[in-house]
């Protein structure tokens, strides 16, 4: 569970309504249903118009890393590596077979059965950059949706003000339907901003970072693969991938 995203949730929406409150304003007045069904749902179609479903889709089931990031531990990872280039350097690649039973099904695994299968070291790096890239743009794309979100939101919040103010007008000898119309109006607005720039921008740019470290960690198991399909030393091979810890 990542506390720092709960806790910045927290503190940016407690802010927005403590401050409501110490102006003296009343918390009701920003439940606006009308503005919120505008803003979100506008927000939510126009990036369902953009975006590919299987892209959507995979956007949506990004988002639970925002609180639940992917388990990764590099330094784990090189310890792991450094134990199989000792066994490959002891007892050769195919003994490496028998490590391949506690590798779950995955990006390692891959590479580890290419070594065992006496793939040349330029060919494993091909087959696995192919991968690492092919993910990392899949899941690029798929994080953009929030992004996208972020840029429409405001906007829709703007159309949310101007159906508020066309509802005031058409009001204006019903005095009792100004307020709520003019309520919704300038809602919608505090919706679509904070929208974007509490939740939507946010999300975007803590998937990008997510996704830079994930491909980090593959390129730091690729390079550990590489250096033992070519024979080095397992101390120089775990040397040199402390480096990415940094």
């Amino acid at each position: 569970m990542d506390i720092l995203s709960i806790l910045g949730l927290v503190v940016a929406f407690g802010a927005i309504v403590g401050g409501q409150w110490l102006e003296g304003g009343s918390i009701g007045s920003m439940l606006q249903l009308a503005a919120f069904l505008i803003v979100i749902g506008g927000t939510l179609g126009a990036v369902m118009l953009q975006t590919p479903l299987r892209t959507f889709r995979e956007g949506l089931l990004l988002a639970r890393f925002v609180l639940m990031p992917p388990k990764r531990d590099d330094a784990a990872a090189i310890a792991e590596i450094a134990q199989w280039a000792e066994v490959a350097r002891r007892e050769g690649m195919l003994a490496l077979e028998r490590q391949l039973d506690a590798l779950p099904a995955g990006f390692a695994r891959n590479g580890l059965q290419m070594l065992v299968d006496g793939f040349e070291p330029e060919r494993i790096r091909e087959a696995m950059e192919v991968e690492i890239d092919a993910k990392a743009d899949r899941q690029r794309a798929a994080a953009k949706i929030w992004e996208a979100a972020g840029g429409y939101a405001p906007t829709i919040g703007i159309l949310g003000a101007v159906l508020g103010l066309i509802h005031v007008m058409e009001n204006l000898t019903d005095p009792a339907k100004l307020g709520g119309g003019i309520a919704v109006a300038f809602v919608a607005t505090i919706y679509g901003v904070a929208a974007a720039n509490l939740l939507f921008l946010p999300i975007a740019s803590k998937l990008k970072g997510i996704i830079a470290a994930e491909v980090r960690h593959r390129d730091l198991v690729l390079d550990g693969l590489l250096g033992i399909a070519n024979g080095e030393n397992p101390k120089l091979i775990a040397a040199r991938l402390e480096g990415y810890l940094a």
